[in-house]
């Protein structure tokens, strides 16, 4: 499994411990930066990192900030991509099994490195339950398609 790892200057020094684990792991890891603790941009990396999961040059990302949430926002932004930001390892399982999430957002300033690692480590190793849930996935996909307010209407999904 292909993944990409991002960060800001907040996650850098978790991402870089994330990604010692993972290689360990047996996992390929493509880290896009940021490269230091210099304050960057968060959406940029977030955006980056996205992009290559929308594309197809990796199956999955791991975003890194202060809280999470910045990442979170900004690999939303990319269609194709559904980014969920977890603290725990309960709601990374359950974004796996229910939501195909295929990027991950957790704040380094908001959780520990052993918590971090389970976090990832189970999201990374659940799959998708498909069924009733791939019907939603289904929609946050078409909702997607169409963006402008007031464009999605339910029955058009049925």
């Amino acid at each position: 499994m292909k993944i990409i790892l991002a960060s800001d200057h907040a996650g850098y020094t978790m991402k870089n411990e994330l990604s010692t684990y993972l290689t360990q792991l047996g996992y390929e890891i493509t880290d896009i930066g940021t490269h230091s603790e210099e304050s960057a941009n968060y959406a940029i990396y977030g955006r980056m990192a996205a992009d290559k999961v929308a594309t197809g040059e990796a199956d999955r990302a791991i975003l890194v900030c202060g809280t999470g949430i910045g990442m979170a926002l900004a690999a939303n932004t990319v269609k194709g991509v559904r980014c969920v930001n977890c603290n725990e390892p309960y709601t990374a399982l359950l974004s796996r099994q229910h939501n195909n999430a295929n990027a991950l957002a957790i704040g380094a300033r908001i959780i520990g490195r052993e918590m971090a690692k389970t976090i990832v480590k189970t999201w990374l190793s659940t799959e998708f339950e498909g069924n009733r849930h791939a019907q939603r996935v289904d929609m946050l996909t078409a909702m997607k398609e169409k963006p402008e307010p007031g464009a999605y209407v339910a029955e058009e999904i049925s």
